[in-house]
Parts: C-alpha cells; structure tokens; sequence
C-alpha cells in the first residue's frame, strides 16, 4: 500500500500492514517505510519439540511446498552434529546432488514466474512460448533428480539422519544424464533470454551492499564451509547467530534478522563466488552482458540462470562418480544428549538450523532461520532506494514495480504474489 500520512495505531492499517508495504512519502523523500512480508508462522519448531530426532526430515520437509529439501537435509546435518553422527562422503554427495536436483526445478520455476515482471504475460506466452515450456521441462529434469534419491519430488521420504532409507541404484541416476545434458544447453539458453531483459536503471554501488553466503575452498556454496561476507568477514557456522546478531521481535520458527541490513540468495553468491562456478556457468557469466560483482538487485534472475547452468553440470559430475551402488545408505544413529547446528544455501539464499536434544534423546528446542527474513531488512533499504525514482509514476505503476523489485528477493509464493496491497489511503 501507498499511501500518504495516517497514524500507525490505527487498526485498519495495522491489518493492512500484515500483508502489504507502506510507504509515506513527502515528495521524493521516504518519511517512513515497512514491508511485512505475509508469510504466517507455521510452527514447524514447535512440531518439532518432543519428538525423537530421527521423526525430523519427515515433519520439516511439509514447511515450503516447492523446497522440501532445503530443510530436510539441514535439519538432518544439525540433528547430526548434535547427535555426534558423522555421514560417509558418499552420502554428503548424494546430499548435494539432491541440492543441485532442487535448485534446477526451483530456479527454473522462480525464472519462469519473473519473466512476466520483465516480459507482458501475452508476449511471454505467444512470442517466447518456447522459453516458456524450456523453463517447465528444467522444472520436470529436477523434480526427476530429486524424486530419484528422495522417493518423490514433493514430499521426499528417503531422506533419513544418518543418511538415506534406500540409496539410489547407479543405473537409476544414469537413466538421468542424457536429460542433464539437454538440461546443460537449456539453461544457456534461458540465460541468453533473461539477459535480454529491460532491467531498471538501479545500481547501488557493490560496496553499499553487505552480501552473505557459505564459502568453500573446492565448491560452489551449496552445502559446505562457513559463513562469509562482502565486507571481509569469516565466520564458522556455529557463530553465525552471535555474529549476526538477532531481532527480539522476531518469530521464534522463521526469525531472525540483523538491524543492520544484509543480502542473500543467487546474487549474493554469484558476486562473491564467481569462479567457482562450473565451466560453461563461468564462461556464460563473462558473455552475458552483466559485469560482475553487481549491486543491481534486478540481476538476481539472470544470478539465477547462471546457477542453473552450473547445478546441471554439478550433477552430471556427481552421477559419474557413481559407479557402484551405495552399500550402505544410512549410518546407525543413536540419539544421545547435544546441540549443534548446520547452514545451507538454498536456492532463495542462506539457511540455518539449530537444534539441541535433551537426556531422553528427544528435541528439546529448535531454531531456523529461512533467507526471506534475513533479506528483509535489504528489501527495505532497496525500496528506500528505489522509491523516489519513481515519483513521476502513477500509482498502478508504482505498485508494479515495487512488486518487481521485492519479487527479486524470492520472499515465498505468498510473498511474491500478495506483497504489496494495491490502494490509496
């Protein structure tokens, strides 16, 4: 919502304001802004207390509908660390290739769904059909990887602590090569189609931006290393919360987010890992017309074609290395007393889990942290940005492209779709 003065104790704006942005200008100065993103919590950390660690992968995959792994395996890591487990490297790289199998069916999905803030639905669908139907055979090509390590695409069930119910046979995952190959040559193509978008005109300096991610020493951040910044900081996992500092009204399932503002997702990743990317991501990074590092948020979506680049070739060098069935999927686990946590990069960003099992061998308390609340605070200071920009547009066009803008940071579906309320006050 856009709107003009009106107290913030009023209770109609304050209904408002649990779905919407508000934003109170006088001219092109932003007097107040508050952008609430309408996710509501679920409660899956309080689900999760009480219950034998091992019940975890099967309740926390329920929390995102179109990312079940990016909490099952963090869970999984966390409950490990805590529990003293420690996984065989066949199993972390079959973790990973379930990461790269998510990554090209959200990234895919998530390219398709901005290509209407940059393209008109009609054009989008008539002129770029066939973008359109690439984009949704990448969505399939990973929903097929992750269904055949997970037992299902959407609602995986062989993910276990310690490992796997059932490991994948050598000639199921080759099964899937020949389409990864394909999946290769097609994510080029979409990012040669989103690299042609009329971006906005929005280049806050790189160094104003803070960006957050995993860094590892051999491999593109996905599932492995500590946790680093734009700004020089090196921080091990188990310090992320101390050093990033926590809201006190944050949610106790999803919250967490430094006052201070900080970027992460594709393109903070993209910006600071760069040449880690796989071979033919690298060489499409330097001929897509984007310099890297960027601060412009709008290059997010072609960030994102890059990774789907390089999650394609990532799990074809990970099926080759599987020549010989896993013989034994999952480590005996014991649940004993301890508390440990894990990060992972997930498609929209940098994700953390905590949790602590008690004398009985049961969750005694946990903790995520999802990126759209991290990315909050850099939304708002985007949107600060950004606004006064936009003083000549109307009112229709200013929602639009505040809409555009927030889309880039992957806030969820509910986020994406109902961000902004669309009236006058």
């Amino acid at each position: 919502m856009l709107g003009e003065t009106k107290s913030f104790t009023d209770s109609t704006l304050r209904d408002d304001l649990e779905r919407s942005l508000f934003v109170k200008l006088d001219g092109d100065r932003v007097e107040h802004l508050e952008l609430t993103i309408p996710e509501p919590s679920r409660l899956f950390a309080s689900y999760l207390v009480g219950k034998d660690p091992r019940e975890a992968p099967a309740i926390i995959e329920r929390l995102c509908g179109k990312c079940p792994v990016s909490y099952q395996i963090p869970a999984c890591e966390a409950l490990e660390a805590a529990m003293g487990v420690i996984v065989s490297p066949d199993i972390r790289r079959l973790r990973r290739l379930m990461y790269c199998g998510e990554w090209i069916e959200n990234h895919s999905l998530h390219v398709y769904l901005l290509a209407p803030d940059f393209v008109s639905k009609p054009a989008l669908a008539i002129d770029h059909r066939e973008a359109v139907e690439r984009c949704l055979r990448l969505k399939r090509v990973g929903e097929a990887l992750v269904s055949a390590i997970g037992g299902s695409a959407r609602h995986p069930l062989n993910v276990a602590v310690g490992g796997f119910h059932r490991a994948p046979r050598a000639f199921e995952l080759a099964e899937l090569r020949a389409e990864l190959e394909w999946a290769v040559e097609a994510s080029v193509e979409i990012l040669r189609f989103v690299a042609t978008f009329d971006f906005p005109a929005f280049d806050v300096e790189y160094v104003d931006y803070e960006m957050v991610c995993l860094h590892h020493a051999r491999q593109y951040p996905m599932n492995e290393g500590h946790v680093i910044s734009s700004r020089g900081l090196v921080v091990p996992v188990n310090q992320f919360e101390t050093r990033f500092g926590q809201r006190t009204d944050a949610s106790p399932e999803l919250g967490h987010s430094r006052e201070k503002s900080y970027l992460v997702g594709p393109l903070a990743r993209v910006n600071m890992s760069l040449n880690q990317l796989s071979p033919r991501a690298r060489k499409e990074a330097e001929n897509c017309g984007v310099r890297w590092p960027s601060g412009n948020i709008f290059h997010s979506v072609v960030a994102r074609a890059l990774e789907l680049i390089h999650a394609c070739e990532e799990a074809i060098a990970i099926i080759d290395q599987y020549h010989r069935d896993l013989p034994e999927p999952k480590h005996i686990v014991e649940t004993i007393a301890g508390e440990g946590c894990y990060a992972a990069e997930v498609p929209s960003g940098l994700t953390y889990h905590r949790y602590r099992v008690d004398s009985e061998g049961l969750i005694a308390d946990a903790k995520i942290i999802s990126p759209g609340v991290q990315n909050q605070k850099q939304a708002e200071q985007d949107l600060r940005a950004y606004l006064p920009k936009l003083v000549e547009c109307d009112h229709a066009e200013t929602t639009r492209r505040c809409e555009q803008l927030v889309r880039n940071y992957d806030p969820g579906l509910s986020g994406s779709t109902f961000i902004v309320n669309p009236k006058n006050t």
